[in-house]
Formats: C-alpha cells, sequence, structure tokens
C-alpha cells in the first residue's frame, strides 16, 4: 500500500516541478553560470518546500494551510519582491567563464532561495489539497500512508531538479561569455517579469 502511494507521490511531485517558472529559470541561468551541483541544489530547495507543503495537506494540518491561504496577499508580496530582486541581480550579473567554487555558503545560499521563493506562493498548497483528497488523504490519513505520498513527492519533484540542471549543466562548457550575457539578460528580465506579475496579482486574489 506505502509503495504505491510512494509512486504516486512521485508522479504528482514531477509533474508539479515540471512546467517551467520563475524557479525553472533560477536552476537554468545557475547549472550554465555555476555549474550542474548549484543547479541541483537550487533544485532541491523547491523540492524540500513541495514535500513540506504536501505533508501539510496529506497530514490534514487545515489550521496550518488556512493561515497560509488567509495571508496570500502579503506572502504573493513577499514572494514576488524577492523574485524581483533577483531578476535584477541576475540581469545585471557579469557572464562567467567557468563554474564557481562550490562552498558551503553558496551552496546554502542557493538552497535557501528557492526554499523561500516556493514557500511564499500559498497556492502551491492548494495544488496538493485536491490531488491528494482524491487519494484518500488530508482527512484522517494513516500516517504511513501520508509519509509514504510525501516522500514520493519529494523524490519526484527532486529528480524534476536534478535532470533539468543535468541536461542544462551539459551545454555548460559550449556557453560562451556573450552567450552567457544573453542568458542573464533573458533570464533576468523573465524573472523580473514573473515578480512584479506575483506582486499585481497578489492583491486581485
Amino acid at each position: 500500500m506505502s509503495a504505491s502511494f510512494f509512486i504516486r507521490g512521485l508522479i504528482i511531485g514531477f509533474s508539479l516541478a515540471a512546467p517551467v517558472g520563475p524557479i525553472g529559470l533560477l536552476c537554468i541561468r545557475r547549472s550554465l553560470a555555476e555549474g550542474r551541483l548549484v543547479g541541483v541544489i537550487t533544485g532541491l530547495g523547491a523540492a524540500t518546500a513541495d514535500a513540506s507543503y504536501g505533508a501539510i495537506a496529506a497530514f490534514g494540518l487545515t489550521a496550518v494551510s488556512s493561515f497560509l491561504v488567509a495571508q496570500k496577499v502579503w506572502l504573493g508580496v513577499l514572494g514576488g519582491l524577492f523574485l524581483c530582486y533577483l531578476g535584477v541581480r541576475t540581469f545585471v550579473s557579469p557572464p562567467t567563464q567557468r563554474a564557481a567554487a562550490a562552498d558551503g555558503g553558496g551552496l546554502l545560499a542557493a538552497y535557501g532561495s528557492t526554499f523561500v521563493l516556493t514557500l511564499t506562493n500559498p497556492m502551491t498548497i492548494l495544488s496538493f489539497i485536491p490531488v491528494f483528497a482524491g487519494l484518500g488523504l488530508g482527512v484522517a490519513a494513516d500516517y504511513a500512508t501520508a509519509a509514504a505520498t510525501v516522500a514520493g513527492v519529494f523524490t519526484g519533484s527532486a529528480l524534476w531538479w536534478l535532470l533539468l540542471s543535468t541536461g542544462v549543466a551539459l551545454f555548460r562548457h559550449r556557453v560562451d561569455g556573450g552567450w552567457m550575457r544573453t542568458v542573464n539578460y533573458i533570464s533576468g528580465s523573465m524573472i523580473t517579469a514573473f515578480g512584479i506579475f506575483a506582486v499585481v496579482t497578489a492583491f486581485r486574489r
């Protein structure tokens, strides 16, 4: 039983992570500029946040989910402003010819930034609630089943980020300074646009 729910959670996590948004752009850009490891760690931050929201939905923590949804305006604004900051910083970053040293501080910053960005989008939990409800989770769920599903969500999400960062990193050595500058301009502009959109739409919800 738990194994089947793990597989279902894996599929859910992979499917929810796959659409390319601001986190995907960050992962792509960091994989090109700083190497595969930084790209993977960037994705793992998002995978951890996905699993956290998945746990809230799976274990039926309605008080927490209700609080997060109630604060969606301010969380959306904070997340949008953070995206704008990252977008502008990416836009003005000088092109790099080689991966930076993957020290602990840099990896922690890569992980923490995407973890916070994903957590500041409470609508993420709303994508888990109906899916998990359809699986019979969220209301007096069996703890073993819920835990297996959440573990699957994390694994599926992490698998997507591993595949994305590895695939992108394969082309890193073919990207020269001019191309990297273009990548910075495009990804920085798009991330900033995502941030502005998040701030504007936060007040329309």
